[in-house]
């Protein structure tokens, strides 16, 4: 079941069913979805109800894995950066949407299998850098990290939204994932941004922004080298090793790509 919560004006955080979290910016004038979920259940009514059936909606991924991407099959397109389109292409084909239903069906969830399986994917378009939705201006900003094309949301110089390029355990060993010192550049750069607050993919609810700054000063040179192996590397069978960079939180990366 798809469910809700305001965590500032303009700003809703929503789960699907497999616990990903979306967040929706309503404003104004128009408003953006970043992030679609898994697509279990029909999150574009949910949206729609939220929104007002007249209001102008655009949707962004942050990146194009499944879990992120598959719930833009209830929309009429979305926005990607070209450099995830390979990704998004991938991780919404029947594999991974089966994958999709195997943990539904292990959640005891009911989907109508053949409409998932078949639902066609909608177009993936470049982003513009920035759009003002009426009171609420968002900054779209590509970060390569997590994938090659992820993206991260600045809106109203107030709050960031990281998509998986953070999350309390963030993960950074998938075949398309950036080495981990680009993750680690790149998320430093994010912090010369103002911004107080941190939504994040992976947890609800709105973090301080010293939480990335400590996941990010935790990220030395000493400190990755010193990962440990912790084997979870998924179908791949890819080399990973985690280390905690600050309390509470951790980072899982592929050796090889040190």
């Amino acid at each position: 079941m798809l469910t809700y919560q305001t965590l500032c004006p303009g700003v809703i955080q929503l789960k699907d069913d497999l616990d990903v979290c979306m967040t929706l910016l309503v404003g104004e004038k128009r408003a953006l979805l970043i992030d679609t979920g898994y697509g279990l259940s029909d999150l574009g009514a949910l949206v729609r109800e939220l929104i007002g059936p007249d209001r102008p909606l655009d949707v962004l991924l942050t990146h194009g894995h499944h879990d992120h991407a598959l719930g833009a099959r209830f929309f009429p397109g979305v926005w990607l950066f070209p450099e995830d389109r390979p990704v998004y292409e991938t991780y919404t084909g029947e594999r991974w949407r089966r994958r999709v239903l195997a943990s539904a069906a292990a959640r005891g969830l009911a989907v109508d299998e053949a409409a998932f399986l078949a639902a066609p994917m909608p177009p993936a378009s470049a982003p513009p850098e920035g759009l003002d939705l009426g009171g609420l201006r968002v900054r779209i900003l590509r970060v390569p990290g997590h994938t090659p094309g992820s993206a991260c949301v600045l809106v109203e110089d107030r709050i960031l939204i990281t998509g998986d390029d953070w999350n309390l355990t963030t993960w950074a060993f998938f075949p398309e994932a950036m080495g981990v010192r680009t993750l680690r550049e790149n998320l430093r750069r994010l912090l010369a941004l103002p911004f107080d607050g941190v939504i994040c993919s992976h947890q609800t609810g709105l973090y301080p922004r010293q939480m990335l700054a400590d996941f990010v000063a935790g990220l030395t040179d000493r400190t990755l080298a010193d990962a440990a192996p912790c084997g979870e590397g998924g179908e791949q069978r890819i080399d990973t090793v985690c280390l905690s960079p600050a309390p509470g939180q951790r980072l899982v990366f592929d050796r090889a790509k040190l």
